[in-house]
């Protein structure tokens, strides 16, 4: 259907939100929405964004404004990489197929999730370009040497190991709507009602979005649907033993550049350095991991600091607007990742959801640069904001 007003397009991430709440079934928002134990890192990742205040800076020439940037090699139209989100294609029919032609058209790079629904091939062949590609480290090494093979096949720039999921965290809302464990047949009935009380859901992804398997692991899985079971089958499958000494096994099987996912501490970052990775992505998971860690704009400065230009930092969590954007660049970030902005609009009103997002991002992000004084994204420094 035309949307024939303005009115009618969701003017930000949370108004998407919203829309994706009442398009899909609970347990899959709720599985995008949620985080780990009480979900107070989930919070804090958008509440200390939002609490940090910026200098507005008057007199200055800002007629022109660059916000174009390059990160890892690649040239972005703004620093912003979608980020990779598991069961993404559960969202939207073919979801990470849809995101990743907006990014593509939106000048930004898509990363896409091992766990995705959309597997890598589909993924460029739909967006006629490789993706950055997120890898979880399987019990059988043979399964990641395989996706490393198959990313150098396709053409990926950049290798994105995600290092904060030895285990699952504690997502208890996963757990109430009977996703996580192993639910009794009144959790089960009443997932069946769940769909089944969305029809337009199940029409656009449950029929037409088929197959709903994680394409990349197939040779894993087989034919076999997305499991019901999730914190069971990680559990069965992801390797828990990586350590730091497998950085080098990575190493031998990746010739292109290497980025850790999931660094918070200033003494991994300092390790990751020393083991020469190229990038590292100031991530707690989105607050899905462990609770009661710090938020990563407030970890995101130390880690800059131990870095010292060795590597490129890039930070998600919270982000939602072109202002949280300046904000992480301000705090020494070489760029952000976003993840459930792109998977709210991509739910609420698929690709076009996504290409009105990063559009609305990077006017935020010019309109915030000429408040603040600054005519060139890489301009962007502590003295940006009101400290203390």
């Amino acid at each position: 259907m035309v949307e024939r007003s303005l009115n009618l397009v969701p003017a930000s991430v949370m108004d998407y939100r919203a829309r994706a709440r009442r398009r899909l079934p609970r347990q899959i928002f709720d599985y995008l929405d949620g985080g780990a134990f009480a979900e107070a890192t989930m919070a804090a990742n958008v509440a200390d964004l939002a609490a940090l205040h910026f200098r507005q800076r008057v007199l200055r020439d800002v007629s022109t404004r660059n916000t174009a940037t390059t990160v890892l090699g690649q040239s972005l139209s703004m620093p912003v990489v979608l980020a990779p989100v598991g069961f993404a294609g559960l969202m939207a029919r073919r979801a990470e197929a849809q995101a990743a032609r907006a990014a593509v058209a939106a000048g930004v790079a898509f990363c896409e999730s091992t766990l995705s629904v959309c597997d890598l091939e589909e993924v460029a062949a739909a967006s006629g370009a490789a993706p950055w590609f997120q890898l979880y480290v399987m019990r059988d090494r043979g399964v990641a040497e395989a996706l490393m093979a198959r990313a150098t096949a396709v053409g990926v720039p950049v290798l994105v190991l995600t290092v904060d999921l030895p285990v699952v965290g504690q997502r208890y809302r996963d757990a109430r709507n009977g996703v996580s464990g192993r639910p009794g047949r009144l959790a089960t009935a009443r997932r069946g009602l769940d769909v089944a009380a969305h029809p337009a859901w199940v029409r656009d992804v449950a029929v037409a979005g088929r197959p709903l398997t994680f394409g990349n692991l197939a040779a894993v899985m087989g034919s076999a649907a997305v499991p019901s079971d999730f914190q069971s089958w990680v559990a069965g499958q992801f390797d828990p033993t990586v350590t730091w000494a497998d950085i080098d096994w990575v190493r031998a099987h990746w010739p292109g550049p290497l980025v850790l996912k999931g660094i918070l501490d200033p003494d991994d970052a300092r390790e990751a350095v020393a083991r020469g990775v190229d990038g590292l992505i100031v991530s707690n998971h989105g607050g899905r991991q462990l609770d009661s860690v710090p938020s990563t704009i407030e970890a995101l400065p130390r880690i800059v600091e131990v870095v010292d230009g060795r590597a490129e930092v890039l930070m998600d969590g919270g982000v939602r607007s072109g202002l949280d954007v300046m904000k992480a660049l301000a705090r020494g970030a070489r760029a952000v990742m976003v993840g459930r902005a792109w998977a709210y609009a991509v739910a609420a009103r698929g690709e076009r959801g996504v290409a009105h997002v990063l559009r609305v991002m990077r006017e935020e992000i010019a309109v915030t640069m000429g408040l603040t004084g600054l005519a060139d994204v890489a301009d962007a420094s502590p003295d940006a904001l009101v400290e203390g």
